[in-house]
């Protein structure tokens, strides 16, 4: 009796929801799957962004959400053409978690929990055979094609039919994402820009008293002011908090890849919050020039203007004696506060990172030009994106374009090839 021909395997490297999703997506278009994952257990990066409130996405309108993504908008958004804001909240419903959408636009499960969210959805990849590996740590190729796998037994040798790369970038190596996986794509010709920290931290340098006294005090609301390569000038308002070594924060993270350019052009760069953005410059000039009599300035200060605390400390770091008592140099002061940022913190302690696998390297499908049957999927790919569920959204698009795009290759290869 004819035996049937062996469904094809395919290789997922990484944990993360990038390459569930692979998983997913691929086991439901008949593919055999082996999931690897190097820590003890997957999507641990997934759970501690969750810490806080699982923000899954944002509720904007797509247009705007694509421009999130900048320079490589054009390219991620054909990925949210596969599988956008809705499709991800529809994913989640289907998991038994309901989403809603709060007052900032942001998408968060109805618990505000990732774990629930994350059990249910391995359970259910568990049940439809997916195969969990953990504790595989990738360490390249073979001389043959096959993936090497370092293994609490030893190292092993891995063939697949395909393989999906969902490594990650650099950020958090501890959690698993430590961007080992480069010299190992470059030495087989694949184009990986150098990894970068994305919505992250700056250092300006402050003095002991801001640093012994004010870390971690938060700024709102603020307004920050800069401008970009070109001269255009970006204005927000938003929050953000002072650290022990500069500034980080939500406002902040909205620029960071602007910021980190800037600085990587020019040495530093230069940005103006407005720490009062409910009262005019006119208004505060009229209200600081008002007889303080015997008051101190800066109990002047807050009595007119309501500003103490890190604020009130942060014009004393900027400006010298004989400015923070003249009316008119505080008040401009007060709506553009120029602060020099130094340096991005190291990628291992930010939110994401910017750099990867160019885009430039993958076909329409998310396969390495380079490397036929190869593909990537999700943070170690050359995009980025601000926090606010958008760097989610696209690693679960590009995850799902790769998984189609894996049953699609093999889908259309004669089985001889296989």
């Amino acid at each position: 009796m004819p035996t049937s021909p062996a469904r094809p395997r395919l290789a997922v490297i990484g944990g993360g929801p990038a390459g569930l999703m692979a998983a997913e997506t691929a086991r439901a278009g008949g593919l055999e799957i082996d999931l690897y994952e190097a820590k003890g257990s997957v999507g641990r990066k997934f759970l501690i962004a969750g810490k806080g409130g699982m923000n899954l996405t944002h509720g904007e309108p797509k247009p705007d959400f694509v421009q999130r993504y900048g320079a490589r908008a054009p390219e991620v958004a054909a990925w949210l053409d596969d599988f956008d804001a809705d499709a991800l909240r529809e994913w989640a419903r289907g998991l038994g978690v309901d989403t809603f959408v709060g007052s900032s636009g942001r998408v968060f499960p109805s618990d505000l929990k990732a774990a629930p969210l994350l059990r249910g959805w391995v359970h259910r990849l568990r049940e439809s055979g997916v195969q969990f590996h953990v504790h595989h740590r990738w360490l390249g190729w073979n001389a043959d094609g096959s993936l090497r796998m370092a293994t609490p037994e030893g190292e092993r040798s891995i063939h697949a039919d395909s393989v999906v790369l969902a490594l990650g970038g650099g950020s958090w190596p501890q959690l698993g994402s430590d961007g080992a996986w480069q010299p190992w794509l470059t030495d087989r010709g694949v184009d990986v820009a150098p990894l970068a920290p994305s919505n992250c931290g700056f250092d300006i340098g402050w003095s002991e008293h801001i640093t012994s006294r004010f870390a971690g005090a938060p700024l709102k609301p603020v307004v920050i002011h800069l401008r970009d390569a070109s001269g255009s000038e970006h204005t927000r308002q938003g929050e953000c908090v002072v650290t022990a070594t500069g500034i980080e924060g939500s406002l902040i993270y909205a620029f960071s890849g602007m910021l980190r350019d800037s600085i990587a052009a020019h040495g530093g760069v230069t940005i103006e919050l407005d720490l009062s953005p409910g009262r005019t410059l006119e208004r505060l000039r009229d209200e600081l020039a008002r007889p303080r009599g015997s008051r101190s300035m800066s109990d002047h200060l807050r009595r007119q203007t309501g500003l103490s605390g890190v604020k009130a400390a942060l014009l004393h770091e900027v400006l010298d004696r004989e400015r923070f008592h003249d009316a008119d140099a505080l008040a401009r002061a007060i709506k553009r506060l120029p602060l020099r940022l130094l340096r991005p913190r190291p990628i291992a302690e930010t939110i994401s990172s910017a750099g990867g696998v160019r885009l430039e390297a993958l076909d329409e499908n998310l396969m390495l030009k380079a490397l036929p049957g190869v593909f990537c999927a999700g943070e170690m790919l050359d995009w980025e994106a601000p926090t606010g569920g958008y760097l989610l959204t696209a690693c679960f698009a590009s995850g799902y374009r790769a998984g189609r795009g894996v049953v699609r290759r093999i889908g259309e290869l004669p089985a001889a090839s296989l």
